[in-house]
């Protein structure tokens, strides 16, 4: 379980495959804080890291992670969002955020605005995945609030800190990400879903 609190970027220094599989080895300043079997997220998406240098780690993404998320796009040197579990008993800053990806999304528009920047996403509305304006959505491990809400796009709005300190600042026109819809709201449309 996360918040969607970034603590640190990592950049990828190894990709490797094996079978279906892709080990993924990040550089991270908080690599020396983790442990064998712990869960971090990696753009919101959450893997299990299965060895240990001083300045690295190393993950594994099985083949259907990689086909859902953008894990499998990732090329050496790249940045990625890094969020450690919650800890009990702290802050939830964020919301609850489950590590696991609903679906991508494509960038469709970067506006800089009065010293914020507003993106603005397009997926697939046929996953039945909805947002709601002031609700909130995880882009890439990122806990935001929907600025406004479409059947298959929303915008958000992000203040400097978030944008120097994660991935946006590196987004381009077309970037694809990794979203997570809230937990509340999938499970209220499941029931609608189901009472129909």
């Amino acid at each position: 379980m996360f918040t969607g609190i970034i603590e640190t970027l990592g950049r990828v220094e190894k990709l490797e495959n094996d079978g279906g599989n892709l080990h993924l080895t990040i550089a991270s300043p908080m690599a020396s804080e983790l442990k064998i079997d712990q869960s971090v997220s990696h753009n919101g998406v959450c893997l299990t890291v299965v060895s240990l240098n001083e300045d690295s780690y190393t993950v594994t993404a099985i083949e259907e992670t990689l086909n859902k998320t953008n894990l499998g796009k990732l090329e050496v040197g790249d940045a990625v969002n890094l969020e450690r579990g919650i800890v009990l008993g702290a802050r939830l800053d964020g919301h609850i955020v489950q590590g696991h990806v609903d679906q991508t999304a494509i960038c469709t528009s970067i506006e800089q605005k009065e010293g914020s920047w507003f993106f603005r996403f397009e997926y697939d509305p046929e996953l039945n995945n909805v947002t709601i304006e002031k609700g909130s959505i995880t882009v890439d491990g990122v806990s935001l609030t929907v600025v406004d809400s479409d059947k298959n796009s929303f915008s958000v709005a992000i203040i400097p800190f978030t944008f120097e300190h994660t991935r946006f600042k590196e987004y381009e026109l077309g970037e694809i990400v990794n979203l997570e819809f809230d937990v509340v709201g999938k499970y209220v449309a499941r029931l609608l879903a189901l009472s129909n």
